[in-house]
């Protein structure tokens, strides 16, 4: 059971979450926050020491949410080639229906934090990391298990998986067109049956 004062912090960042993953960290101030939440300034700083604190949890969250979304898509299926099609199912249409308004807050952050907001561009590069050792794995389980090419190099795939994933969500979200997104998944999909499949 969470007290009055957890709640209250949960309630700010949940509510801070979609404005950082929408606006950036420069383009969400204060008011915005105290806007979503209905909480005085006091009341934020009574919560959290500082603007850089909300907006580091709140990509925690946004991320958290994000991959919870992902994990549950992935664990209903068994073998490795049917866990990475899940992920490319999960990626359809996202700029449509992303987990988090705004879109993808990873990398919403990366582009965001640069080297401007290095206590950010920590999280996000954190967050690539554990991204990518989630793909790694899949892929090397599926060459264990002699479902993928014993050739395969297992970080180099990973690294293909999310760049065309990312770029495309990025291409489709500043283009306004889904179908971009939709054929680089396209493409996925036969890279892992026409290359990676024994």
């Amino acid at each position: 059971m969470l007290t009055k004062a957890e709640r209250t912090r949960q309630l700010i960042i949940e509510r801070s979450a979609p404005l950082f993953n929408q606006k950036g960290y420069a383009g969400t101030s204060m008011n915005d926050i105290m806007e979503a939440t209905g909480l005085t300034k006091g009341g934020l700083y009574g919560n959290f020491t500082s603007k850089d604190e909300i907006a580091a949890l709140a990509f925690e969250y946004s991320y958290n949410k994000h991959k919870t979304e992902l994990v549950t898509r992935i664990r209903q299926e068994s073998t490795a080639s049917a866990k990475l099609l899940a992920i490319l199912a999960f990626y359809r249409n996202y700029q449509a229906r992303p987990t988090i308004e705004g879109g993808c807050p990873l990398l919403n952050t990366a582009i965001d934090a640069d080297d401007a907001y290095p206590f950010l561009k920590k999280r996000a590069k954190e967050a690539l990391h554990d991204m990518l050792s989630g793909l790694q794995h899949i892929i090397q389980k599926g060459i264990e298990h002699k479902e993928f090419k014993p050739d395969t190099d297992a970080r180099r795939e990973a690294e293909r998986f999310f760049a065309q994933i990312e770029g495309g969500i990025m291409m489709a979200k500043l283009q306004d067109d889904s179908r971009i997104l939709n054929r680089l998944l396209d493409n996925l999909k036969q890279h892992i049956t026409n290359d990676l499949k024994l």
